[in-house]
């Protein structure tokens, strides 16, 4: 995730982009697609002069990036932005307080179309207001759409959207198995199904578009549509992808 952000930004230009990470393949495969971009294996050389700080770790490592971090922090310039998920900001809190002083802290949950820049991006801050909100909400606009949130709805965006995403290619692989026992190659159907699922979600991006709607528009009375929607209902569809969306949050 962070390799994805970091090309983001310097594909978009304007970024001064310093990486850091253990792995030096992994450093000199993006120093070899963006020259611009510094890089090291030194996590404290990285955070030096720098605005914005996106801690993008495994929620285990979390801690241990920040104290190796937090002595060269600035914290009335930086912006901490941690990718962790299920960090809360209290528990960042918790790890960045030095003495009574705090930073501007913002949680995001992006998820894998980052890459592509077509993300749901969801970010929730504190002490991050005006230019400091802003700066991070257009970065990681460069990758998709984002939403600033309330924090207590963090898990929930995760759930519908980061989580959300598998449920769509589960209800996208579905389909291209009975493309596939219909006759078409698995190339082909996949094909045709990514197209389709393309053109719902542009349909619904439309003003004024619901689900219903779109679908009154394509299901005629005694129609084809009908009768697999009505097969998708008696197999417990809708229930089915609700309780999908909810089970994550239960505890």
């Amino acid at each position: 995730m962070g390799g994805a952000v970091a090309r983001a930004l310097a594909v978009a230009g304007g970024y001064d982009i310093t990486v850091a990470n253990p792995s030096l393949p992994k450093l000199e495969a993006i120093r070899t697609e963006y020259p611009a971009v510094t890089v090291t294996t030194d996590n404290v050389e990285a955070v030096v002069d720098a605005d914005v700080v996106i801690l993008a770790v495994k929620p285990w490592l979390l801690g241990q990036v920040i104290e190796q971090v937090k002595p060269r922090l600035v914290y009335r310039r930086n912006i901490i932005v941690s990718l962790a998920g299920g960090v809360s900001i209290d528990a960042l809190d918790s790890m960045l307080m030095r003495g009574n002083e705090l930073p501007a802290v913002c949680r995001v949950i992006p998820d894998t179309a980052l890459s592509l820049g077509k993300s749901m991006t969801f970010i929730a801050g504190r002490r991050a207001e005006g230019e400091a909100l802003e700066a991070v909400k257009s970065m990681f606009a460069l990758m998709g759409e984002v939403a600033v949130i309330e924090e207590r709805l963090m898990d929930a965006a995760t759930a519908l959207s980061s989580c959300g995403i598998a449920y769509v290619y589960k209800f996208m692989q579905a389909m291209v198995q009975a493309g596939v026992e219909m006759g078409f190659r698995p190339a082909e159907a996949l094909r045709y199904v990514c197209a389709t699922v393309d053109g719902a979600a542009a349909m619904l991006g439309q003003p004024g578009a619901t689900a219903q709607g779109e679908i009154d528009k394509v299901t005629t009375p005694g129609g084809m549509t009908i009768k697999g929607i009505n097969a998708l209902e008696h197999a417990g569809f809708t229930s089915a992808v609700i309780n999908a969306v909810l089970t994550p949050l239960k505890k």
